[in-house]
Formats: C-alpha cells, structure tokens, sequence
C-alpha cells in the first residue's frame, strides 16, 4: 500500500498549503536527527519521512500522481494492475503513457528552505553553516562580522525578511568544533520561539602548518647531506616572527624536532602554548657513481 503521507504529516486529504507548512515546521522540528541524540537512527528515518511527505503534497503534479497512484506509483513501481489496457497515464502501457521519475530532495535542503540554516544544534537552536577561519585568525584571535538573513513575524501575522549583522569574537587557540550561540536570532514562526543560531567554527587549511591538537606540524624538504651534516630551518610563525633553528642530529627519516611553547595558544589559558614540531622530507639521491659509493663506505663503514 505504500506510504500515507497525509497520515506522515498528519494533515487531511484536503490539506491546504498553509497547513502543510505548519505541520511540517513543528513535526521537524520535533524530529530532527540533532534534537534526538538517543534515538537518532529512528528520528533519521522519520525526519526523511516526514520531508518527503511535505516536498510530495506541497507539489501540485506530484500530489496528483500520488493521489491516484499512491506512493508505489510516485516512485514509477506502478500498482497491481496499472499496466494493460487502461492504464493509467503517467506508466507505459497506455496510449497516452507518459514517463514520470520522482527523486526526494535532500530533507536537510528542505529544512533550510524553511529554517534558514542546515540543522539544530542540541540544545535546540539553529545552527549555521561553518564559520570558516585562517589558521593565523585561530592563533591571534579576531572579530568577524556575520550576516544573516531571517524571517520575523509582526503583531499581524506577517512575515518579513530581515537582515542581521553578528559580531563573533574569535579567541585565540579556539579549535575546529567550537561553537558560538546567539540565542534567539533563528526564524521566527506562529506559536513557537525562536531558535537559537550556533555559529560552528572551521579551519581553512594552511600552506605551511596543520594542527594537531594545540601542537603546529610541519614538513621540511632536505637533502641527504643536510639530513648528516646539519641543518638550520628557517620558519615563519602565524603571527609573523621569523625563527632560525638549528638542528644538530644526525636526522632520520622518522626524526621530529619539538620546539616547545611554539604551537598554538591554549584556548583556557592564551599565555601558554603547545610546541612546533618539525618533521622531514629526506630525498635521497637517485644513483651513486662508484667512486661516491666507495668514498660513503670510507666514511661510514664500521
């Protein structure tokens, strides 16, 4: 029998579009996979559920197809006995037949047409999409400015489109994950509050260092005679110094050099900071004349 998406939504067959709308705004968010920690797998498949009924009977044609054909139909697996003669219209078979394919949308992008934002966060607020920031940015820390765009509704019922400009203070040696929360500055809507908006801070990648918890790695390319004599590695830091660091070892190729308090800020205590490590990328020559080969024995043979 497939699907009852009117059941779903729990709206009659004569469901207009306003009804719809409300039905589907407070049943996702009721089930949506972030505001269900505990069951998630169940709200997933409920979640998808309900954004599939909701793109089904807000659409005019596919409504129709499902109306007569029912879900099976929807999704081109016509129903016992709809091929033949008198076959219904929208399967081959008839002499009218028509082709129609019916691929849910992502239930995330419906949610975001309505609410703004991709998802909610668990404490039950909006949240955004990444705030992206320069690995300098995470070390010296700074502001940023964020436009949004949200829907407030007046004494009247009407809606409107309003723009907004957030200030998020980025503190030095915060971390991919963190989140900033501005309570209340989701989309408004009838009968419930507005959500909160979670600003999630991401980190572009660097040219030159990654991050490893507080800790900044990077890779040195140098030769094999650099690698036995000595080497000085010459780095630029995030906030613009400049180091020269000597390295006396003998450096293999799993050698690290830790320059400790040289690493990112710590995001409790800004004062303190994790280490710089230096890895290395030794290259090796491709051949050796026998001469080379006979003076390296010379040199290192025991």
């Amino acid at each position: 029998m497939g699907v009852d998406y009117y059941k779903v939504l729990g709206v009659d067959r004569g469901a207009g579009d306003d009804d719809l709308k409300k039905a589907y705004r407070k049943l996702a968010m009721r089930w949506h996979p972030d505001k269900n920690a505990t069951n998630k797998k169940e709200a997933e498949a409920k979640f998808k559920q309900i954004s599939e009924a909701y793109e089904v009977l807000s659409d005019p044609q596919k409504r129709t197809i499902y109306d007569q054909l029912g879900e099976e139909g929807l999704k081109g697996q016509p129903p016992p006995g709809a091929g033949g003669p008198g076959a219904s219209p929208f399967f081959p078979g008839g002499a009218h037949s028509t082709s129609f394919h019916f691929n849910p949308r992502s239930a995330d992008d419906i949610f975001k047409e309505f609410f703004g934002f991709s998802g909610v966060g668990s404490m039950g607020g909006m949240r955004g999409e990444p705030a992206f920031q320069s690995l300098a940015d995470l070390y010296k820390g700074v502001t940023k400015k964020m436009k949004i765009s949200r829907e407030t509704i007046d004494a009247h019922g009407r809606v409107s489109h309003v723009e907004e400009i957030l200030t998020i203070d980025v503190k030095p040696g915060w971390k991919k994950g963190t989140k900033i929360t501005f309570p209340e500055k989701g989309n408004e809507a009838p009968n419930m509050k507005p959500a909160d908006i979670v600003f999630i801070i991401d980190e572009k990648p660097h040219d030159v260092f990654t991050r490893d918890g507080n800790d900044l790695v990077m890779t040195e390319k140098i030769s094999l005679v650099e690698a036995l004599t000595g080497y000085t590695a010459r780095v630029t830091m995030l906030d613009g110094r400049s180091l020269s660091l000597p390295i006396n070892s003998i450096i293999h190729p799993s050698y690290e050099e830790v320059i400790p308090g040289e690493g990112m800020p710590l995001p409790k205590d800004p004062t303190k900071k994790g280490n710089l490590r230096i890895k290395f990328n030794i290259k090796f020559p491709s051949r050796l004349t026998s001469d080379q080969k006979a003076g390296i024995k010379r040199l290192l043979g025991s």
